[in-house]
């Protein structure tokens, strides 16, 4: 890598320019990834605490199945229980509500009102949540936090009053939800709010024909993660993000690319020296590959450190998710489309003729 150490050296603005910009995407994208965990963890949260092995959700007659219109009638839920291979099926209802709480000054606090049978032996922390009377209620942290109460304060839902007999779960559950012991009671306010009191999706624990059950009762069955497209505000919001980190996926690779194919072809005269000297274009590959990793290493570096900072000091306030998936794993994209986008600058080494290039420069 004579030629690349020797460019870095005695060319250092142009280096430090590439690496500031490859520092900056860098941030914009682990920033962006960062949000989009954090958002994705505000929306799933929930849905991945169900207990169950698999969710069963309504299947409508076109589209994709839906929290939001999902209900699973009796003709339904008794055809999962009966199914060979299926040990337990936990119906769950999830309604959106307000809630105020009996010391406020009235004002309402939007939650998620969850209905299903309390822990006992069915798992996740949206059933530890559920209380052993009908007339108490679960908060999660986000919820007790809005409405100002504790354990042993009572709140209004639906224009009923619960006391409230636990507060866990996720603080970054949003909305916050509450959980309801009882699916009857549950029914209940569902029916107060305008539905038809059946509940919204089937915790189904065991190993059965899952697509045959799921035919035979027009519904969908998947696994927590799998059912997370069910979610609107998941497509929406996280899908536009997305969709945003891969554009600047593609802008890294696009601006390295640039950078790298017009810094070759300026140094067209010492590569076609080094040609006609022997070298072989293995070596000269290696060499303009390493020159670019070296910068790119260098401002995903500068790029992810900022990234960490900024992220520690942003999660109070935003819903910010530092990890691995969100530090570690868009900077090795970065890397892999850098050196992807400075391989097609490569074609002015491989296709060199020194002798042409010789003549040509001089």
């Amino acid at each position: 890598m004579f030629v690349a150490w020797r460019d870095l050296r005695f060319a250092r603005g142009r280096f430090v320019l590439i690496g500031s910009v490859v520092a900056l995407i860098t941030l914009l994208v682990g920033f962006l990834a960062g949000l989009t965990g954090g958002l994705a963890a505000q929306n799933v949260s929930a849905v991945l605490a169900l207990p169950g092995d698999r969710l069963v959700l309504q299947q409508p007659a076109d589209g994709q199945p839906s929290f939001g219109e999902s209900t699973i009638g009796r003709e339904a839920r008794v055809g999962w229980q009966d199914a060979a291979g299926v040990d337990e099926v936990v119906p769950v209802g999830i309604v959106q509500g307000r809630a105020t709480s009996a010391h406020d000054d009235g004002s309402a606090v939007g939650v998620a009102l969850f209905g299903l049978p309390s822990a006992g032996g069915h798992g996740g922390e949206v059933a530890a949540l559920a209380p052993t009377h009908d007339d108490e209620v679960g908060l999660s942290h986000g919820a007790a936090s809005d409405l100002g109460v504790a354990v042993g304060d009572h709140v209004t839902i639906t224009g009923t009053t619960y006391r409230v007999a636990s507060v866990g779960g996720d603080p970054l559950v949003q909305p916050p939800p509450g959980a309801r012991n009882d699916p009857d009671a549950w029914s209940a306010a569902d029916v107060r709010l305008g539905g038809d009191g059946d509940p919204t999706v089937l915790a189904v624990s065991g190993s059965p024909d899952w697509d045959a059950v799921a035919a035979l009762t027009d519904t969908s069955a998947a696994s927590h993660l799998g059912s997370l497209t069910a979610l609107e505000t998941f497509r929406s919001e996280v899908g536009s993000l997305a969709l945003m980190i891969a554009m600047l996926f593609g802008v890294s690779a696009l601006v390295v690319g640039a950078f790298f194919t017009v810094w070759t072809m300026q140094r067209a005269g010492d590569v076609a020296v080094l040609k006609a000297l022997g070298a072989s274009t293995r070596s000269l590959v290696g060499d303009a590959l390493g020159q670019a990793l070296v910068v790119l290493v260098v401002g995903i570096g500068v790029g992810t450190a900022a990234v960490v900072g900024l992220g520690a000091l942003a999660g109070g306030a935003l819903p910010f998710l530092l990890s691995p998936l969100t530090t570690v794993v868009p900077a090795t994209a970065m890397a892999l489309l850098g050196l992807a986008g400075a391989a097609v600058a490569l074609r002015t080494v491989t296709a060199a003729d020194p002798l042409t290039a010789l003549g040509s420069n001089r």
